[in-house]
């Protein structure tokens, strides 16, 4: 059954060679395969599928996250690699130092190679937020989530 299958999250990029080089280098991921043109990124027991497609940047919708314990070095790390941290106004969940917190998590959002496309983004938070109501994250984020 599917519940008890692994699932595996997929990185959309227009161009992969740009898109591995902002997670490799920025992001610092490192390849475990190359495979149909993409990359097999493995994140601690899971793994992530990065694929070219003219499609990339056109999902509106969430599509991986990572869990980190602590939101605040994750994101001290990341803006030291030159990631740029993006900045949203949402009610009930204040931003200071690139960080939302609301709703019992933590949250930072920072755009990819490929964010000349709108709305291809990623996030950091420190507890899975579900997508329901309730959820103090953007809708409409492709996002990568900490815990």
């Amino acid at each position: 059954m599917l519940r008890n299958a692994a699932i595996r999250a997929y990185i959309p990029a227009s161009d992969v060679a740009r898109a591995r080089k902002f997670y490799e280098e920025k992001v610092g991921l490192e390849p475990r395969e190359v495979y149909a043109g993409g990359v097999i990124y493995e994140c601690g027991d899971t793994e992530v599928f990065m694929y070219p497609t003219a499609n990339a940047g056109t999902s509106k919708a969430s599509q991986a996250y990572w869990q980190v314990d602590d939101v605040e070095a994750e994101v001290a790390d990341l803006e030291a690699r030159g990631v740029k941290f993006e900045h949203y106004d949402m009610p009930g969940a204040p931003m200071k130092d690139n960080i939302a917190t609301g709703g019992g998590a933590k949250t930072a959002w920072f755009k990819d190679s490929e964010g000349e496309h709108p709305g291809r983004q990623s996030a950091i938070e420190p507890s899975l937020n579900t997508g329901r109501k309730g959820d103090s994250r953007p809708s409409g984020q492709p996002h990568m989530i900490a815990r």
